[in-house]
């Protein structure tokens, strides 16, 4: 194993999170890329790690149910090593709609992975991480949205109102635990090309969209994951509860 100190990517087998993970791996950290879905894909992207000289494991669980995170620690726990590092970057989106058109189950699901996800593996961060309960200290960066700001009217207000909440999360548990070692930041992503678009109905919507964009461009996932890695690092040492806004100047 080329590193103890280890790092867990949420989501990680895709997207920001799996442009996150290698990156992560050519910076000292042992990554553990979680995935609900695609075995796969996550290893893929430890593949893509290897193959870059750092270490890491796909860890499967689905971290909008608690006992899966529970597992997934326990996971974490027998590695060599300290935990030094959470991305919450997990994240659900369902197909665009106007607020009359949702329904209960479309709202408890996303909320219960990006909203009750992030909490979840949070609260097991800290429990490894806090100089209180014999960690070594760490960061958590967690993956909120441009919609937390904009709201995202007549397509996905319920996924913007779970970031909204992260926003709020955030800046709570930051305050709460720094003075046992813990930062805790955000970053908020807006027109970044991945997967997700695809998945709430519009594979296009970034194409369709750029130009309105003070930037003129989409942005790309390792662009968001340099801003994350670099809120994990040493650099962002005296940085606490803030945000990183990556939306192209909206």
């Amino acid at each position: 194993m080329g590193s103890e100190r280890l790092l867990l990517v949420t989501g990680g087998s895709r997207g920001i999170g799996a442009a996150t993970a290698l990156k992560a791996g050519t910076r000292d950290y042992f990554v553990c890329v979680n995935y609900r879905r695609s075995f796969e894909a996550a290893a893929s992207v430890v593949d893509g790690i290897r193959e870059r000289g750092g270490d890491g494991i796909p860890v499967h669980a689905d971290v909008g149910r608690e006992k899966d995170v529970t597992r997934l620690f326990d996971a974490i726990d027998a590695l060599p090593g300290n935990l030094v590092g959470v991305v919450n970057n997990a994240g659900e989106l369902a197909p665009a709609a106007r607020l009359e058109n949702m329904d209960y189950d479309r709202w408890k699901s996303i909320l219960t992975t990006n909203l009750f996800g992030t909490m979840c593996c949070t609260r097991e961060g800290i429990r490894r991480m806090s100089r209180r309960f014999g960690g070594v200290g760490g960061a958590i960066v967690n993956v909120s949205s441009a919609a937390s700001r904009t709201g995202a009217p007549n397509e996905y207000v319920d996924y913007a109102a779970s970031k909204g909440a992260v926003d709020s999360f955030t800046i709570g548990v930051a305050r709460e635990v720094a003075a046992d070692g813990i930062r805790v930041n955000a970053v908020r992503p807006g027109f970044i090309r991945t997967r997700i678009h695809a998945e709430g109905g519009d594979p296009r919507r970034v194409e369709r969209l750029q130009d309105a964009l003070p930037m003129r461009r989409a942005g790309e996932p390792d662009e968001v994951a340099e801003a994350i890695l670099w809120l994990l690092s040493d650099e962002a040492s005296y940085v606490t509860g803030s945000f990183i806004d990556m939306a192209g100047g909206l």
